[in-house]
C-alpha cells in the first residue's frame, strides 16, 4: 500500500472494511468461501500499489464468491 498516495490509502481502507464485513459475516454463518474472501480482501491491498489493481483484484475476489455461491 502506497501511504503517500490519497487514492491508494483510501481504496486500501474501503477495501478492506469490505473485506472486515464478508469475513465477520462468513465465520458468524459458518461459510467458508465468505471468510476465505474477506480474509483476502483484508490483506491484498497492503501488498498491491496499483488503485486500478485493487480494484480489479476486488471485482475478481467477489464475482469469484458470487460464482461459488450459485452453485451450492
Amino acid at each position: 500500500m502506497d501511504f503517500g498516495n490519497p487514492a491508494s490509502l483510501f481504496s486500501g481502507l474501503f477495501i478492506g472494511l469490505i473485506g472486515l464485513g464478508l469475513f465477520m459475516y462468513g465465520k458468524k454463518a459458518q461459510r467458508l468461501p465468505h471468510a476465505l474472501t474477506g480474509l483476502a480482501l483484508c490483506v491484498f491491498p497492503y501488498f498491491v500499489t496499483s488503485v486500478a489493481l485493487s480494484w480489479l483484484i476486488t471485482a475478481a475476489c467477489l464475482g469469484g464468491l458470487y460464482f461459488v455461491s450459485r452453485e451450492g
